[in-house]
């Protein structure tokens, strides 16, 4: 059987899909990006059809440019944004309404609502998750309650939920496989992570009818086949996990203790803790980091909203600079004797604050201030939010110990001054990989594994590569003051500050 694996990376804001051959190396790339869209402040929606097409049309593109033939794919890996929501009809496969957006905070009010019945603790207790519009279970109540006849529906069974992975595979799958995986799941405050099963209790609080959702299978299964009409060919579904779990894979940090974070759209540093549920008490999140052959593989992780979408503010709503890319050149343009920060709470500010209604903010500007200190903000924001991640952390698993090796992926990480000063902030090493696709990488291996052209487990972490290790150059008495500095900024930002 030939040793192709196509990974379909449903992103944010856009959607990837790359074809690696036998070697594991990228042999064809398709990407595309598709629309935002924002309807109210604080809320972020997509186009389910439009996802639908990105994929189809970069699957083409990335077939295409590897020069195979479709029945040449051994398997697909699927790896998606988490938490968005979509809710469509079981019988004809049309969407009630747009996905309602992982950073849409319109649930914000009743999720204060759930936090005054005292229910946060039962929902921490049984999800890891917090009470924050951040999770999947009350976009999916808002949508039911606020879609006509929706709720009614759904208990008859006629409507379908799904995160991206299950709206995806059952679109591919010309509707035949009704299913998720245990990492989107434990995204949805509607799964017992312990149990690892739908939580009935949960269910009833949500008032979401069980019916609507999928079955929860390990990150490498069965998950269904494509339908020949869709590319041409039968392909097995055969690997599925949400995007931060299949980069944690990607990046071989199958070892307790080992640590990734991605700088995508938003930031999320995962720890992994082995079969320990770690019970965080520093406002992190207890989540499910992979499950195989029946085995759940816990981690601690810590979300962070914003990091390349400020790179994006400043290119798309400040016309500072062309492409993403440049921000790291301009940065280093930047005046060192002005501290400007930002704290980018465009959509509230996640771990570990978890503050739904704080917003963005900007201070330490001077009349001197211009495109290269907003952009040195920007890129230092994600670095000193990584840093409040790394310290909550270890206070959860080494009781202060901070001797963690961070490995990093995503698009901002190509940036050689974006790296350094985050191992200048961080005063730890980074380790940037030589294959930066490693979200798209890690869905590829679960598919290509369990379809038996790649290698097992073991072998798999033994390829892993280091490109560069990073280390911290910052003299610790500036580390120090610009972290004062950071710390003020964030106190002075949040919405009962």
């Amino acid at each position: 059987m030939s040793g192709y694996v196509l990974a379909i990376d449903q992103g944010t804001t856009s959607t990837r899909a790359i074809v690696f051959n036998g070697e594991m190396k990228v042999a064809g790339v398709g990407q595309e990006e598709f629309r935002q869209i924002y309807p109210q402040s604080g809320w972020v929606e997509h186009d389910p059809e439009e996802i639908w097409e990105s994929v189809l049309s970069t699957v083409r593109k990335a077939i295409a440019a590897a020069g195979i033939e479709t029945r040449q794919l051994a398997a697909i890996g699927i790896t998606n944004q988490r938490e968005t929501v979509v809710v469509w009809e079981r019988e004809s496969g049309r969407p009630i309404g747009n996905a309602i957006v992982w950073q849409d905070r319109r649930t914000a009010n009743y999720c204060e609502k759930l936090k005054r019945q005292d229910l946060e603790k039962l929902f921490t207790r049984r999800t890891g998750l917090l009470l924050d519009p951040y999770f999947s279970g009350t976009k999916l109540s808002w949508l039911l309650s606020n879609v006509k006849g929706a709720r009614a529906r759904a208990a008859k069974g006629e409507l379908c939920f799904g995160t991206i992975d299950t709206y995806l595979v059952w679109r591919l799958t010309g509707g035949k496989s009704f299913v998720t995986d245990a990492t989107n799941a434990s995204r949805t405050l509607m799964y017992n992570i312990g149990a690892n099963a739908w939580d009935e209790d949960l269910l009833d609080i949500l008032r979401v009818p069980s019916a609507m959702l999928p079955e929860v299978k390990d990150c490498a299964a069965e998950f269904g086949v494509t339908d020949e009409g869709v590319f041409g060919a039968a392909i097995p579904i055969l690997g599925v996990a949400g995007d931060q779990q299949a980069a944690t894979i990607g990046q071989a940090c199958f070892e307790r203790g080992m640590m990734k974070s991605t700088y995508g759209t938003g930031c999320f540093a995962l720890l992994n803790t082995g079969a320990d549920m770690v019970r965080s008490k520093n406002r992190l999140l207890t989540t499910i980091a992979y499950r195989m052959n029946g085995k759940t593989t816990y981690a601690l992780e810590g979300s962070i909203f914003i990091a390349g979408a400020a790179v994006q503010w400043l290119r798309d709503g400040l016309k500072m600079i062309e492409r993403a890319s440049d921000s790291g050149e301009l940065a280093a343009k930047a005046d060192e004797t002005q501290e400007v920060y930002l704290v980018p709470a465009f959509t509230g500010l996640g771990a570990p604050h978890w503050d739904a209604n704080a917003r963005g903010a900007l201070f330490g500007m001077t009349r001197n201030t211009g495109p290269a200190e907003f952009a040195r903000a920007a890129l230092e924001a994600v670095c000193y939010q990584t840093r409040d991640l790394l310290e909550a952390m270890h206070k959860d698993w080494k009781n202060g110990e901070d001797s963690t090796v961070l490995r990093v992926d995503g698009g901002m990480v190509a940036s050689d001054w974006t790296m350094q000063r985050l191992a200048d902030l961080l005063d730890a090493p980074v380790d940037r990989p030589t294959i930066l696709e490693t979200t798209a990488l890690g869905a590829a291996w679960l598919a290509g594994s369990r379809a038996g052209v790649w290698p097992g487990q073991e072998e798999f972490a033994r390829s892993w590569a280091r490109d560069r290790r990073f280390e911290p150059e910052m003299d610790e008495k500036l580390r120090t003051t610009k972290l004062k500095g950071w710390r003020n900024a964030v106190k002075r930002t949040l919405s009962e500050g």
